[in-house]
């Protein structure tokens, strides 16, 4: 018998998770027979669609949905057709073995989601992911596919990190509201930070946040009090400043890092909302800097004058 994920014990000792069976899967065509097993299940749909049926419930599930199954929970994937399901599947348990990593319970003390998940007590529970939980899952796989020595370090970290996104995530689950509106902004706004450099459109960000762009407008204005692409401006030119004065990228380039892919409109934005040009921009900068500096050293000698006629 395997530790349910809600096991007290596993807060009373130093516990690690341990991947039992991992794989990829394409399904087609398919009717799992019902079974349970010791280890927890994690059941991620990367492309088409599946169902997969509890004891009491049948959950439909699409690309980016995943499952977590507790230990010994009864359950059945099933794929019926037309459709296909290419899944990632990883099982897994606690053990007590030596380890030089944080215990979970260790991890659990020091991050509030964390115990809430813990503190769940629930057969299974299913979420929405914005593709950071594929990507950790994905990169687990693949060190555990090295089977080395040397890969245990990335192993313990990714599963940390994967516990962590998965406690996160259900905590934005649980919110209600206008609670879930925010959770689509803050989703939203790590998208704009992650990839601001890119060329966004309004369409890209909803289908990331899988809401509808109108609707994402709305939320977002009224939590925010822009729109979204004037903080996504906002955030590019932050973003600008800061090479334009700690760099000496051209200009042009410093465009093109943002994510505007024309140095003219670029100039001309930046102009509008700073009153200078990104050339005066720098320059203005490195004269005050220049002056401060100056400043400092007159300020030093005078003290060292001081000081030595004392």
């Amino acid at each position: 018998m395997g530790h349910s994920l809600y096991d007290p014990a596993l807060m009373a000792g130093a516990f690690h998770p341990k991947v039992i069976v991992y794989y990829f899967k394409q399904w087609e065509d398919f009717q799992m027979p019902f079974h349970s097993h010791a280890e927890i299940e994690i059941m991620y749909v990367i492309s088409g669609q599946c169902v997969v049926e509890t004891e009491t419930q049948l959950i439909s599930m699409k690309k980016g949905d995943f499952i977590v199954l507790d230990a010994n929970t009864m359950h059945r994937l099933i794929v019926a057709k037309p459709h296909q399901c290419r899944m990632i599947n990883v099982e897994f348990q606690f053990t007590d073995e030596g380890q030089l990593f944080p215990s979970l319970k260790e991890l659990v003390n020091h991050d509030p989601t964390l115990f809430q998940l813990f503190a769940k007590n629930a057969p299974y529970f299913v979420l929405k992911d914005s593709n950071e939980v594929y990507h950790t899952l994905k990169n687990l796989v693949l060190e555990l596919d090295k089977n080395s020595v040397e890969a245990q370090m990335m192993i313990h970290l990714l599963f940390a990190q994967l516990m962590i996104q998965i406690a996160r995530l259900a905590g934005e689950a649980g919110e209600a509201g206008h609670q879930q509106a925010d959770v689509y902004v803050k989703r939203a706004i790590a998208y704009l930070h992650h990839h601001y450099d890119c060329d966004i459109r309004m369409k890209d960000i909803a289908s990331v946040v899988c809401i509808h762009p109108g609707y994402l407008h709305r939320i977002f204005k009224a939590s925010m009090g822009c729109t979204v692409m004037d903080y996504l401006t906002t955030l590019r030119l932050e973003k600008a400043k800061m090479l334009l004065t700690q760099t000496n990228i051209p200009v042009m380039d410093i465009s093109y890092s943002v994510g505007i892919n024309s140095s003219q409109y670029f100039s001309a934005v930046f102009k509008k909302h700073t009153g200078q040009t990104p050339i005066e921009y720098r320059k203005s900068f490195k004269i005050r800097r220049d002056r401060t500096e100056l400043e400092s050293r007159r300020v030093t000698t005078a003290v060292r004058a001081r000081s030595t006629k004392g």
